[in-house]
């Protein structure tokens, strides 16, 4: 049985509430193993590198002895929500690119030789590969069982067998599961952008520029091919292809700050193109430099048709050996069957999985959105492209051409759902009570409306007395759109819970700004505020340490808004900075008009009101107060808070005053 949730966070809960079945820590750890995907442990590998490096007096050398401490005492190497010390890089002045952390140590890159590494039998990434196979239960999450899903289904295509890190994922539970839409599209999306076309360059040609580290083909593979010359010629094809892809210093030359771009090869050139059509179409309703540019990528100009198809066909000739190469390895795999020690061979099929990945998938991908673009092609009503240009620090950085399903539940179903034997998903925010039937938007973007047979649903009322335990308010009298006035707002009422708030915002720039004005005056009080985008520490550790502080505050966006768990006294007090619409790009505004407009955005604010309510109340015991900074929220966006809560609207003194009266028993 998988059981996949959306968070690392919520894979920690999950595991710490598998005890419930297996008392027994030894039987437990056999039994309920959480998998990740391979970006998140250590690897060995890359840390002996990295050591070998600072003992040459360029790195961490303390950091490092603290890290390798933290291994030999980790139960499984995550460093991403694990037991990892998420503070411990940021201990000593130590340029990024040389810090004993997880941006230097995980296998992010793609880079692993599998059997070919010295530390193969004792890699935590194999270690838990191996465990998820013996397990009763599988704790994952979304990202890793829905990407899983599309490439077993793109080689299932193709008359091959799927990916053997996983074992077959047929009995699943989608926890939190009205994050289920979300995943399936970002699992089933292509994005051509700077920074993946550079990632892919990088990991065929390995490390061009000084002070690099990394590992390119020819160096996992090279001793492989043996003297098989159809192979070698294929992979040096491949070497010189990818020279047309951007390299060292592309975002500066495509988007300089002085503004004279210098583009190398088909790519960038490409790219230039983009951002060009996109400063003349896009407005970002002055945003951009916080959410960037966006602009329908058709009816293209004629420069970016122009460079779409040489960009193309620089694609098309880095595809090509790439796949020579694949099936030459599968020859290898064919012919020496009988010779290949079983290390050889995980060492092979590593590899091919890489090849696959982007020779059969990310390719051919960024080559379909390249044609329909140099062909102007009519668009297709399945799917949506655009351009987007990403900002920071108010100047480009990066450009894109995107594509995603408008309703990405249908590669969902014929990947996930109708392989599998049983699906099972739960949420507490999966039902709408504002539409006729409460489930009919949970069958949607679920997918189960795909399916066949109508799903089986169940509704379980909630235990706890929200009518006493509980209150929500909507403050009348504060500016959203003042900084000033909202961060008043909110220093005083986490004064008056005396801590144990938790600020949402809808977005980053406004979160930072509040963070600045109330850090301070919070402080003289005694009271710790904690920053998520400030602090130097991913939410897990943050949510962490927020939980055992019992009278800290703590700022977020969406992922500390959804699936947080933090019962007790440490939470007593929600503010939301205004209503969290979905954000108005060009996905949603396709989807707004497939499923149902002015409704479909009621229903995902809903949805994401329901979700942060939620994170108030998680004993019988717990009193909480919501409150909502935005006096234009609509009363029918609370119509999914549990009954017996009721919205009253107030000005802010009267909330500061309702709030300290409420929560006194609980901030004594």
């Amino acid at each position: 049985m998988w059981i996949s949730t959306y968070t690392r966070a919520l894979q920690r809960q999950i595991e710490r509430e598998s005890h419930s079945i297996y008392p027994d820590p030894v039987v437990r750890a056999r039994k309920a193993v959480v998998r990740k995907g391979r970006e998140n442990y250590l690897c060995l590998l890359n840390f002996q590198e990295q050591v070998n490096s600072a003992q040459l007096g360029n790195g961490d050398l303390i950091g490092l002895g603290l890290a390798a401490r933290w291994a030999r005492a980790s139960r499984d190497g995550d460093m991403t929500g694990g037991d990892f010390p998420a503070w411990l890089p940021t201990l000593f002045a130590i340029a990024p690119s040389n810090q004993a952390g997880p941006s230097n140590l995980v296998d992010r890159r793609g880079e692993c030789i599998h059997a070919g590494c010295q530390h193969y039998r004792v890699c935590f990434i194999e270690k838990a590969v191996r465990a998820s196979k013996r397990a009763d239960i599988v704790i994952a999450n979304h990202a890793l069982v829905l990407t899983q899903a599309a490439f077993d289904g793109a080689r299932a295509a193709r008359g091959l067998k799927g990916d053997n890190e996983t074992t077959a994922i047929k009995r699943i539970v989608f926890d939190e599961g009205h994050h289920l839409f979300d995943a399936a599209d970002s699992a089933f999306s292509a994005a051509l952008s700077g920074a993946e076309s550079a990632e892919l360059r990088r990991w065929i040609r390995g490390p061009e520029g000084r002070g690099r580290r990394g590992r390119g083909l020819e160096t996992r593979l090279l001793d492989i091919l043996g003297d098989r010359e159809g192979a070698r010629q294929a992979l040096t094809a491949v070497l010189h292809a990818a020279t047309a892809l951007p390299g060292e210093g592309w975002s500066g030359r495509i988007a300089p700050p002085d503004g004279q771009v210098n583009p190398i090869g088909p790519i960038e050139t490409y790219l230039v193109a983009v951002i060009e059509q996109l400063r003349a179409r896009a407005s970002d309703r002055g945003g951009g430099a916080e959410q960037g540019l966006q602009c329908a990528a058709r009816p293209a100009v004629d420069l970016v048709r122009e460079r779409a198809g040489e960009a193309a066909r620089a694609l098309a000739g880095v595809e090509a050996p790439l796949l020579a190469l694949a099936r030459q390895l599968e020859d290898v795999l064919d012919e020496d069957a009988e010779h290949l020690a079983p290390s050889e061979r995980a060492r092979i099929e590593g590899a091919l999985r890489g090849l696959d990945r982007r020779a059969r998938m990310t390719l051919p991908a960024w080559r379909s959105i390249l044609k329909a673009i140099e062909e102007d092609a009519e668009d297709d009503p399945e799917f949506v492209d655009w351009f987007e240009a990403t900002f920071l620090y108010g100047r480009v950085v990066d450009a894109a051409c995107r594509r995603h399903w408008v309703d990405p539940t249908e590669p969902l179903r014929a990947a996930v759902l109708s392989p599998a034997h049983g699906v099972l998903v739960t949420s507490a925010t999966l039902t709408d009570p504002a539409l006729d039937d409460p489930f009919a938007l949970a069958e949607m973007r679920t997918g189960a409306a795909r399916l066949p047979q109508a799903p089986k649903v169940l509704r379980l009322v909630s235990p706890f007395d929200y009518a006493s335990n509980a209150r929500a308010f909507v403050v009348t009298d504060v500016n959203k759109e003042d900084p000033r006035q909202v961060s008043a707002a909110m220093r005083e009422l986490f004064l008056a819970a005396n801590g144990g708030g938790l600020g949402l915002f809808t977005a980053i720039r406004r979160l930072k700004a509040v963070h600045e004005r109330i850090a301070a005056p919070l402080a003289d009080k005694g009271l710790a505020l904690y920053a998520q985008h400030v602090d130097p520490l991913e939410a897990g550790a943050l949510v962490d340490i927020f939980r055992a502080e019992e009278d800290a505050c703590l700022l977020g966006t969406d992922a500390i808004r959804d699936g947080v768990d933090v019962p007790g006294r440490s939470l007593r007090l929600l503010v939301f900075d205004r209503v969290p619409w979905p954000r108005p790009d060009v996905l949603h505004k396709a989807r707004r008009q497939r499923f149902g407009g002015k409704g479909y955005d009621d229903s995902v604010a809903r949805g994401r009101i329901s979700q942060a309510f939620g994170r108030l109340i998680r004993r019988a015991d717990d009193k909480g107060v919501f409150v909502m900074l935005d006096a234009a929220a609509p009363t029918r966006l609370f119509s999914s808070l549990p009954e017996g809560v009721t919205i009253q609207r107030m000005g802010l003194v009267e909330v500061i005053e309702a709030t300290a009266a409420f929560l006194s028993d609980v901030a004594s």
